[in-house]
């Protein structure tokens, strides 16, 4: 989404890619563990792995790192780690999905509800936000990769399902279960991706002015600041003028 791309950006440029780069490197390693522990260790036999490992690529996570993952794996040390999601509403009705890993379910339910009431939102049950996304595989290239007419081609005899392109980059969506192969082919045509993963795509947005936006962002701060968490998902949508004066608030 767009809204989400200039977030990215925002966040940048507030300076707090230092503290997020560190969390994102352990939640990247940690989805390596997980991938390799529930299939084979080689990634060429692993598509989740593949995928875990070529995102961890596309953020800068160094190559000691990932086969440290890949090794804690399959060690008897290894944590058993629950794969849960979590649904609600943000502030203003934005419909909000939380993916953890957690070894502590409780701990993870209870910081999470908490996370949402204290910043004017409410957890719901299983489902009552879903039906607001679809699950997707996302492929990202760099717009400089080639013009919007190669890249649809290529998209489109990969098997992809959409492409939308503007003057950042590519964003090409696929069925969930075709990411593997979808990125394969995109990869032989146009190169390694800069990004390669699942995602909750919304099928429907909540508009939001610089106050809503404001308050929303503070809820998904803190839930991407918690270790259990894995991945935040929101189906807010903000023009350019709102993401501006948010960005300079």
């Amino acid at each position: 989404m767009a809204g989400h791309s200039k977030w990215a950006n925002i966040q940048h440029r507030k300076g707090r890619q230092d503290k997020l780069r560190s969390k994102l490197f352990s939640k990247l390693a940690k989805e390596i563990t997980v991938a390799a522990k529930m299939g084979d260790p080689d990634p060429d036999k692993n598509p989740r792995l593949r995928l875990a490992v070529k995102e961890a690529k596309s953020n800068s996570v160094p190559k000691d790192v990932i086969d440290r993952a890949i090794k804690k794996s399959q060690g008897g040390d290894a944590e058993n780690y629950d794969e849960i999601r979590y649904e609600g509403y943000g502030p203003n009705g934005v419909a909000v999905i939380v993916e953890a890993m957690t070894d502590n379910r409780n701990r993870t339910a209870s910081t999470v509800r908490s996370t949402f009431s204290k910043n004017g939102g409410n957890l719901g049950e299983t489902g009552s936000v879903g039906f607001m996304f679809d699950r997707k595989g996302e492929v990202v290239y760099p717009a400089d990769v080639a013009d919007a007419d190669t890249v649809m081609m290529a998209a489109i005899e990969a098997g992809a399902e959409d492409v939308q392109s503007d003057d950042e980059n590519h964003v090409i969506y696929c069925a969930d279960t075709d990411l593997n192969d979808v990125s394969n082919a995109l990869e032989a045509e146009l190169g390694e991706s800069e990004s390669t993963k699942l995602i909750w795509k919304p099928n429907m947005t909540t508009e939001l002015d610089v106050d809503g936006l404001t308050k929303l962002m503070k809820l998904l701060d803190t839930l991407e600041e918690d270790d259990d968490v894995q991945r935040v998902t929101s189906n807010f949508e903000a023009s350019d003028e709102v993401m501006a004066a948010f960005a300079e608030g």
